[in-house]
């Protein structure tokens, strides 16, 4: 089967119309997006570690068993809430990473399927 695309030294298809200008800008592009998710789960690992102080610090003013009992479970439903909200962020962030692969990849314009 013969391509009329040109391989890189990488073995990667690689369309010469892209250009330098045009690949440096879809580098900067994905740094970018790596920079924002990274941001992103930083600042969530810190609410975690927010919830669970915010946890300690509740139970030892707690003045019965029921009440300790009490504060836990709302944690565990925040800390369930968090859990569901990050399946969702990471979706996302999945889809812009694969996004911007994939416009470079197509070189900033859709191509029909066949």
């Amino acid at each position: 089967m013969v391509s009329n695309s040109t391989a890189s030294p990488t073995g990667f298809p690689f369309d010469p119309g892209i250009g330098r200008t045009n690949l440096l800008a879809w580098q900067r592009e994905l740094l970018e997006t790596y920079d924002r998710t990274s941001r992103a789960w930083l600042a969530r690992a810190q609410s975690e570690v927010d919830l669970w102080s915010g946890l300690a610090a509740k139970l030892r003013t707690a003045r019965s068993v029921p009440e300790a009992m009490q504060t836990y479970q709302e944690c565990i439903a925040q800390r369930i809430r968090m859990a569901a909200e990050d399946g969702r962020q990471l979706s996302e962030d999945c889809q812009k990473i694969m996004q911007t692969i994939t416009t470079s990849l197509t070189n900033g314009s859709p191509r029909g399927s066949t």
